[in-house]
């Protein structure tokens, strides 16, 4: 439940969040729930809500799984109050899934993403969040993606969801975020929604101080 209301802010874009989130063949139907769920539960939290509009953040969704399986889920959504983020919150919690039965390339949902913050040029930091449970069976070299993202000075982040010690964690650390970046691990999918809220403020306290 949203518990304040902040005035609109009439600054500039600050931060470009692109949420990606993997629906590939190990995430079940409820596991992909949870993940919808907890996105939107994040997005009702008072503080993720505070954050996002003292940022003036754009905001958007994509669903990746193999080589050629991208999709923008919630195109960019300038978020300046809080009947914003509740209405962005809404959508992420309809969400359909745009996948199954598809292979893990995070390579291809990184250059799918790179791709995407053309349309938001005015944000000044441009951030993608990576979220997964597996390590790829499909795709290009992740380190090769993860390169192209510095050179165009793109963040990633990771939520690393783990059932089992840290080998995606690990994974995340080595190949997927920037060295600007971290990666904040999810012991189950469970623990989705919570991480997800921290790793929110985390970034966007980054440019708020």
């Amino acid at each position: 439940m949203i518990c304040a209301i902040w005035p609109a802010i009439t600054s500039a874009c600050d931060t470009a969040l692109l949420l990606t989130i993997d629906v590939s063949n190990s995430v079940d139907p409820g596991e992909y729930r949870v993940q919808t769920d907890g996105l939107a539960d994040a997005l009702q939290d008072a503080e993720v809500i505070e954050a996002i509009i003292q940022n003036q953040a754009a905001i958007a969704v994509v669903q990746w799984s193999g080589f050629d399986r991208q999709e923008v889920s919630i195109p960019w959504t300038r978020v300046s109050t809080a009947a914003d983020v509740a209405a962005l919150s809404q959508r992420a919690r309809l969400m359909p899934r745009a996948f199954v039965l598809s292979d893990t390339a995070p390579a291809e949902a990184i250059y799918f993403s790179l791709k995407l913050f053309s349309q938001v040029p005015d944000c000044k930091r441009k951030i993608i969040d990576v979220s997964g449970d597996g390590t790829p069976n499909g795709g290009s070299e992740v380190r090769n993606a993860r390169r192209a993202a510095e050179q165009q000075g793109v963040t990633i982040n990771g939520i690393a969801i783990e059932s089992m010690g840290l080998a995606i964690t690990n994974f995340f650390r080595g190949a997927v975020i920037t060295r600007d970046g971290f990666v904040m691990t999810a012991r189950t999918h469970r623990e989705y929604a919570q991480t997800l809220r921290r790793k929110i403020i985390r970034e966007l306290s980054r440019v708020v101080g």
